[in-house]
């Protein structure tokens, strides 16, 4: 029997880096599940879902299945992939790839390899969004966090919502948190957020979650998650 397509699919990003970062994990799902993994995205650029999704050709059961690679669920998981999918019976959305402890170990280990200090404050930034189903998703990403990370977390984003990541660093050292205030990238891959980062005053700054051979389990699962295996 053949198994179903992996429809892999981002937001989409105006950066070259981004998208290659993207594309390689794409690769590396083909290499490492040996499935037929598709590339889409819900903005930005195509290849567009709803035409990756109209590609595919029904058969008996569940055709394909679209992972978000995103780590939040929110408007483009809820609406624009739901939306995607809302037609054909036989494709199947996945859930977010967070929040997920994986996801913060991959956070803390981005911490250690950088030399943070362990009491230093972090500041997990994340994209941004104002669908309160994102907003949850990362505040329980930061939980997972602090049962990791021996000093204070806090929550900053890029984009759209407030606190900025450059008011949550200057919030830290306002409010008495001495010492090393560190910016945790809770983003997938380069780019324009990224880079806001980078210009947060912070003293360190991880780099984004992608490429790590652990986004390919996470991935993995949530396929196996939605055809029950």
């Amino acid at each position: 029997m053949t198994s179903p397509i992996l429809i892999a699919c981002g937001h989409g990003t105006r950066s070259a880096e981004g998208r290659a970062t993207i594309s390689a994990v794409v690769d590396q799902l083909r290499e490492a599940t040996g499935l037929d993994v598709r590339e889409a995205y819900v903005d930005v650029h195509g290849p567009e879902l709803a035409d990756v999704v109209a590609g595919v050709e029904a058969g008996e059961g569940v055709s394909a299945v679209v992972v978000p690679l995103l780590l939040a669920g929110g408007y483009h998981v809820y609406v624009d992939i739901a939306n995607a999918v809302a037609e054909r019976q036989d494709v199947l959305a996945a859930h977010a790839l967070g929040p997920d402890g994986r996801l913060l170990d991959i956070v803390h280990q981005r911490l250690e390899e950088a030399g943070v200090p362990e009491d230093a404050t972090v500041v997990l930034a994340a994209a941004g969004s104002s669908d309160p189903r994102s907003q949850a998703d990362t505040a329980a990403a930061a939980e997972l966090l602090r049962e990791r990370w021996g000093g204070p977390v806090r929550v900053g984003y890029a984009a759209g919502m407030k606190p900025s990541v450059a008011d949550a660093v200057a919030d830290a050292r306002v409010n008495g948190e001495d010492g090393v205030v560190a910016v945790a990238s809770y983003l997938l891959a380069p780019g324009l957020f990224q880079r806001r980062l980078e210009e947060a005053g912070a003293d360190y700054v991880t780099p984004p979650l992608a490429p790590h051979p652990t986004l390919l389990e996470i991935v993995a699962d949530r396929f196996a998650d939605v055809l029950g295996t």
